[in-house]
């Protein structure tokens, strides 16, 4: 028989993820040029990506289990929205090779932190958390 060893959920490994992702979103912000689009984009994409670890710092230190899967639910929305603006900035800059390859790597990033939140919020809610 082999014994599987499950680990525990690392939550602050979890919140370094996502703050590595905001500043790598940061970064990439600063690198677009300065046209409309790249700034609006931009903005929002800072917004989003940086309100990830915000809202799941609060999911952590929830007062009810109702409230910690509504912030896990709102951080997951972020992610989301941070891999559309993702999405957008590498259209807009089709032409620039540095920040497709970056932003297509940011995306799988997030992709992946939204699968990583939906799957809590799923285990949460089938054990009736």
């Amino acid at each position: 028989m082999v014994a599987v060893k499950l680990e525990k959920f690392d939550s602050e490994a979890f919140y370094e993820r996502q703050f590595e992702f905001a500043k790598r979103c940061q970064k990439l912000v600063s690198e677009l040029t300065k046209t409309l689009y790249n700034q609006e984009y931009g903005y929002q994409l800072i917004k989003s990506s940086s309100s990830i670890g915000s809202n799941y710092i609060e999911a952590l230190e929830a007062l009810s289990k109702k409230d910690f899967i509504h912030r896990l639910r709102i951080s997951r929305k972020e992610a989301q929205e941070s891999v559309h603006w993702l999405r957008l900035i590498k259209y807009a800059n089709s032409k620039s090779n540095e920040i497709v390859k970056e932003s297509k790597e940011l995306i799988i990033e997030g992709r992946e932190i939204v699968k990583i939140f939906s799957a809590s919020i799923i285990t949460l809610e089938r054990k009736n958390f």
